[in-house]
C-alpha cells in the first residue's frame, strides 16, 4: 500500500513528451534549483525515455520524478544484462515525508520487473536513501590529486611505442566510442552505450570547467590503429615559485597497458601544471603500482553503483561464478516479495542455474546484501563479518564468497 493521500496516489503516472520541462525542472529544484546550461538541457530531454519516467502531480504541480534508462551492463562472466538505470529522483521539499517517493520507487520497480530486466542501478547522491529499497553498493570509484610536480611514472615496456595526437573531441568520436565498446565486456558494471549517449562525453558547458580550458583530447595509436584516447581540461595557475595549473581529468580509456601508460605519462607531463586531478576511476587501475609516490596522489574512495536485484534467480544465472558454487540462499525482500524465499544457485565458470527450493538454506540475507557482492567488489564474507549475512551451514560463506569474486574489480565509467 502506499503512504500518499489519495490525491497524490491518482497523481503518479508516466510522463508526457509535453512535460518535461515542468518535469525537469522539479528535479533542478530539488537539487538545489541552479539552473543547467542549454546544452545541458538539449542533451538531457533528448536522452529521457519519456515511457520509463514517472511523476507526482499534486493539483496540477509535478512533486516527485523518477526514472530509468534501458541499459545492457555488463555482469562477471561478460554477458550484457538487461539492465535498468534508475535517474533523475527527486521530490519537493514542500511534499516530503508524505510517502511521495516510496510510490514512485514501488512503481517504477514493479514496472522493471514487467519490462524483464533482473537488475536495477543507480548512483545515490545521498547512499543512505536507498538501502530500505533493497539497493546495495557494489562497486567503489577512485578519486586522487596527484602531486605531478613530485610524483614520477614508471611504465611498461612498449610504452614509447605509442604515439599521441591531439584532435577536436567531435572529430574523433566514432574511433573514441570504438575503444569504449570493445572494453565494455571485460569489466563487470560498465554499460553498453545507448545512441545519443556517446554525446554525454563532449558535453562542456562553460559553467561546468571552473575556470579550466574547454574539453581537450588526446588520442593513442599504435601501428596505425586507434587504441585508447583521453578527454581532460587545463586550468591554468600561477603561484610565487611559478606555474601551478591542474590538468583535471575526464575520460581516459586504453585497449592494452602500454595504451594507458602512454596517456598516464602524457598527463603527468602536461607543460605549467603541477597537479593531475582523477575523479571516478576504476579502484584497481595500474597508474597506483607505477607511481613513485602513492601518498602524494592522495587517493580516495567513494561510493559508486548501487545495484538491486529485481530478479533474484535470473539475476544470479546471468553471470558466471571463479569457482563451483552450489548454495541455497533464504532471501529476505520486503519492497519486492517475489523475490524473498529460499533459491538454489549452482554455477561455475561457464554459467549458472538459479532455482526456487525447499531444501534447507546455507546462507540467509537481504536482497541488498545479494545486490552489494553482485558484481564481485564487495565480498560477502566481508558482509558476513558486519553481521550481514548469517551463515547457517559451516563453510557455505567461504564457498559462496570466492566463487562471487571477479578478477576484475567493477566500475562505473560515467554517471546517468
Amino acid at each position: 500500500m502506499s503512504d500518499l493521500g489519495d490525491d497524490l496516489v491518482t497523481g503518479l503516472r508516466v510522463l508526457r513528451r509535453d512535460e518535461w520541462s515542468e518535469w525537469y525542472g522539479t528535479l533542478v529544484r530539488a537539487f538545489s534549483g541552479v539552473p543547467e546550461s542549454a546544452e545541458e538541457l538539449e542533451l538531457y530531454e533528448a536522452l529521457t525515455e519519456v515511457d520509463r519516467s514517472l511523476g507526482v502531480w499534486d493539483a496540477g504541480e509535478c512533486v516527485g520524478t523518477t526514472g530509468s534508462f534501458g541499459f545492457g551492463m555488463t555482469v562477471p562472466g561478460g554477458a550484457e544484462v538487461p539492465t535498468a538505470g534508475v535517474t533523475m529522483v527527486g521530490v519537493a521539499a514542500t511534499h516530503r515525508r508524505r510517502g511521495v517517493l516510496t510510490s514512485m520507487m514501488r512503481r517504477q520497480l514493479d514496472d522493471v520487473r514487467s519490462w524483464g530486466e533482473p537488475l536495477a542501478v543507480l548512483t545515490a547522491s545521498e547512499p543512505a536513501i536507498y538501502g530500505r529499497f533493497g539497493y546495495g553498493v557494489a562497486s567503489f570509484q577512485l578519486n586522487a590529486e596527484i602531486d605531478t610536480s613530485r610524483v614520477r611514472l614508471s611504465v611498461p615496456d612498449g610504452t614509447d611505442d605509442v604515439r599521441l595526437r591531439y584532435a577536436a573531441p567531435a572529430d574523433v568520436l566514432d574511433a573514441c566510442e570504438a575503444v569504449y565498446e570493445r572494453l565494455v565486456p571485460g569489466r563487470p558494471g560498465m554499460l553498453a552505450r545507448r545512441p545519443g549517449w556517446e554525446r554525454l562525453g563532449l558535453l562542456d558547458p562553460e559553467s561546468g570547467r571552473d575556470g579550466a580550458s574547454p574539453l581537450q583530447c588526446v588520442v593513442a595509436r599504435r601501428d596505425g590503429a586507434v587504441t585508447g584516447y583521453a578527454r581532460f581540461r587545463v586550468r591554468p595557475g600561477w603561484g610565487p615559485a611559478g606555474p601551478e595549473g591542474a590538468v583535471v581529468l575526464s575520460e581516459l580509456a586504453g585497449l592494452d597497458a602500454a595504451t594507458e601508460a602512454a596517456l598516464w605519462r602524457f598527463l603527468f607531463d602536461i607543460d605549467l601544471t603541477t597537479t593531475l586531478t582523477v575523479r571516478g576511476r576504476p579502484v584497481d587501475e595500474a597508474w597506483q603500482h607505477q607511481v613513485s609516490d602513492i601518498r602524494r596522489c592522495r587517493p580516495t574512495l567513494r561510493d559508486s553503483l548501487h545495484v538491486r536485484l529485481v530478479d533474484v534467480g535470473a539475476a544470479l544465472a546471468a553471470r558466471t561464478y571463479q569457482v563451483p558454487v552450489d548454495v541455497v540462499f533464504e532471501v529476505e525482500d520486503d519492497f519486492c516479495p517475489w523475490n524473498a524465499g529460499r533459491w538454489r544457485l549452482s554455477g561455475d565458470a561457464k554459467g549458472a542455474s538459479c532455482e526456487r527450493t525447499s531444501d534447507a538454506a546455507d546462507l540467509a540475507l537481504s536482497v541488498r546484501e545479494l545486490g552489494a557482492a553482485y558484481l564481485g567488489g564487495v565480498s560477502l564474507a566481508s558482509l558476513g563479518a558486519a553481521g550481514r549475512v548469517r551463515e547457517v551451514r559451516p563453510g557455505a560463506l567461504a564457498e559462496a564468497s570466492v566463487g562471487f569474486g571477479s578478477d576484475v574489480a567493477p566500475w562505473l565509467p560515467h554517471g546517468f
